[in-house]
């Protein structure tokens, strides 16, 4: 469902009165030592259980044993849960204020699809079978598909309904092209049944220092553009009147939702929701003003994203259960509340 202009974004975004600013900045604040406290829970918590002590000991006392090993693993899996969270959420807001679209989200213009089948691609036809392979090609993958939507969206006229009919055509292709290919190849098949769930259970600092780049690029550009989003967000004609770039705003915004989504699925595989749920549930108390709506999904993201993990580990110990899998049970519901709180507003 596409809402060309939702009332919410057509609200005035002039700047908030003294004491509303302290309230955000003050919320903003508090959702940091949130994302601490939850980041601390990740390295604490997982599916071996271990006393504090040793986490303590493994965190400042590196000696190789058993202990200090499977923190320095939950470390770099919480620092890549840190960088994918931030990536995911911050893309989803980027493309909520593009589409003009409350419910898009990430794979909405075809980038998780990109990632995807180039990932499929080259375990099969490349014989790539390591993750630091698998994180250029998923952007590569990515980045292609992003470039193609824009240009078959109209490029600089391109329009919102006219970016999500293209990215919804090709994503359609490509998951057909990638059904077909796990089907007829067992090697493909057992290496992808994983990552194509989406999980951090394979982080490294190698797979951190790939992707590390591109979501800092990614999250500095989408940050820039708070202020020409808030008038897009408004319409194209109350855009031209404010003297915003469209073509320009739009290209931007979407290259940088493709480098900031094409680097979490490269690095984590296509993990639904989270950049869904988070935009959304933060317009609902930070109004339509992205200059607010993005920072906090940046930081409220990966809270999501670390929480749905720790669960994971702890509900199916000794063994776990993937990230992306808590995701899309949490998401669903919710996704289906979303649908029916505005359907209920239209009436």
């Amino acid at each position: 469902m596409l809402v060309d202009s939702p009332p919410e974004q057509r609200a005035d975004t002039a700047p908030a009165p003294p004491t509303r600013r302290a309230i955000r900045a003050l919320g903003l604040l508090v959702s940091v030592v949130i994302l601490l406290l939850v980041a601390l829970a990740s390295i604490a918590i997982g599916a071996k259980e271990l006393p504090l002590d040793q986490v303590w000991h493994g965190l400042f006392h590196d000696t190789g044993t058993y202990g200090d090993v499977v923190v320095d693993a939950r470390l770099s899996r919480t620092v890549l849960g840190l960088l994918a969270g931030a990536a995911l959420g911050l893309s989803g807001a980027v493309l909520q204020a593009l589409t003009r679209n409350p419910l898009a989200d990430p794979g909405l213009l075809g980038i998780n699809a990109g990632a995807s089948a180039a990932v499929v691609t080259a375990i099969t036809y490349f014989g790539v079978s390591t993750l630091g392979g698998y994180v250029w090609f998923a952007f590569l993958g990515a980045a292609v598909v992003g470039a193609l939507v824009w240009f078959l969206g109209g490029s600089r006229g391109a329009t919102p309904v006219r970016l999500a009919l293209a990215g919804t055509a090709i994503s359609a292709a490509l998951y057909g092209y990638l059904q077909a290919v796990m089907i007829t190849d067992d090697a493909a098949l057992n290496k992808l049944r994983f990552w194509t769930v989406g999980s951090l259970a394979s982080a490294s600092n190698s797979t951190i220092l790939q992707v590390l780049p591109f979501v800092a690029a990614g999250t500095l550009l989408a940050l820039g553009l708070a202020r020409p989003l808030n008038a897009v967000a408004m319409g194209d004609d109350t855009a031209r009147a404010l003297g915003a770039n469209l073509g320009r705003t739009r290209a931007l915004a979407m290259l940088a939702a493709t480098v900031l989504c094409g680097a979490a699925t490269a690095a984590c595989g296509p993990i639904a929701f989270v950049g869904l749920m988070v935009p959304h549930v933060v317009r609902s108390f930070t109004g339509p003003d992205l200059r607010w709506i993005l920072p906090y999904a940046t930081v409220l993201s990966p809270v999501l994203l670390l929480g749905a993990d720790v669960v994971g580990r702890v509900v199916a110990r000794p063994a776990e259960l993937q990230v992306g899998i808590v995701t899309a049970i949490i998401g669903g519901p919710v996704f289906i509340l979303l649908v029916r709180r505005r359907r209920t507003a239209q009436l």
